[in-house]
């Protein structure tokens, strides 16, 4: 009996993603020897004709990383739709935008404007850019367009389901393995991780006061952190109450706070406004009576807020991108 064929696709994103299938470690072995990868450029050498060749449905499963930027990237998920019974959005880029996904607060030209020709360490006196076709005595040398937005991939292709993380951890990715080959995953459109926020699991709930209030908010570097109090008490942002769990608390543990990379749990719209609309609910303002001057303080503490709630989730958010007129 032929093994199910699997493939992994990666679009814009870190490498991660790719990083964290490597973790598997003796699992990858189990994996190998139960599906037939046909498509992982960062490990194997497969080329776009070897997918082409492919019939419809054919792949049982193409786990995709990385948000779209890229005329290519939008070509080779289309490919792999069409190819594909089943499509995982893998990893945060995939599943919300992701880091890349703060481009959508410039535009193709602002981003070239300062990667080619303003930041410090380029010496481009000519100002030349990415071309996406040159033609020299030899020939036409072309490169795929970079688009002005960078999309989530169901906004590009229709989603199966979702592992989230940045990256997403050893073990959801073997239980998500595991569930396809027994036929026994959820609806379709399902995040497959659970649907808990991150404060129900945090290892430091149980020393969370009842209630409160920030007075002033810090980042991490600049207090010493007590790695037994909850991040908010000490007044650095923590997104864990508007984050789903699953991520094994990775980031807690080495005395951090949570950044969102899980994204929300369901039914939240939008996990920036949900994690704005949390901070600003315990911010100690009505409370203490403070001054105009101290509420302006208090808020210059917040440095980056769009950076710091919608650092993984712009391009899926109601925002999804900066007007630029």
């Amino acid at each position: 009996m032929a093994k199910p064929k699997v493939a992994f696709y990666w679009c814009a994103s870190c490498g991660g993603c790719e990083e964290t299938v490597v973790d598997l470690n003796e699992d990858l072995l189990k994996v190998a020897d139960a599906v037939d990868i046909v498509l992982w450029p960062v490990a194997l050498d497969f080329k776009r004709k070897d997918i082409e060749s492919l019939s419809d449905g054919e792949i049982a499963v193409s786990f995709i990383n990385g948000s779209v930027r890229l005329e290519e990237q939008e070509e080779m998920v289309k490919l792999l739709r069409q190819k594909s019974g089943l499509v995982v959005a893998f990893g945060a880029c995939a599943h919300l935008g992701g880091i890349p996904g703060l481009g959508n607060f410039w535009t193709k030209d602002t981003i070239f404007q300062r990667v080619y020709k303003e930041v410090p360490t380029v010496e481009n006196p000519e100002g030349i850019t990415p071309q996406e076709k040159t033609v020299f005595n030899f020939g036409e040398i072309t490169l795929p367009e970079f688009y002005d937005t960078v999309k989530t991939l169901n906004q590009t292709i229709p989603v199966d389901y979702y592992l989230p993380g940045c990256p997403p951890p050893p073990d959801l990715i073997m239980n998500a393995v595991n569930a396809i080959l027994k036929g026994e995953l959820p609806e379709k459109g399902a995040v497959l991780a659970p649907e808990k926020s991150l404060c129900d699991t945090c290892p430091r709930k149980e020393g969370k006061p009842d209630k409160i209030s920030i007075a002033e908010i810090k980042r991490p570097w600049e207090i010493k952190m007590d790695p037994e109090k909850c991040f908010l008490e000490l007044g650095i942002i923590c997104l864990g109450p508007v984050t789903r769990s699953g991520c094994g608390e990775t980031c807690i543990k080495a005395n951090q706070p949570c950044r969102g990379c899980f994204g929300p749990v369901d039914g939240v719209v939008d996990q920036g406004a949900k994690g704005l609309s949390a901070i600003a609910s315990i911010l100690g303002i009505e409370e203490e009576k403070i001054s105009d001057e101290e509420v302006k303080k208090l808020f210059d503490g917040l440095v980056d807020p769009a950076g710091t709630f919608y650092r993984f989730s712009l391009p899926s958010s109601l925002l999804r991108r900066r007007r630029m007129e």
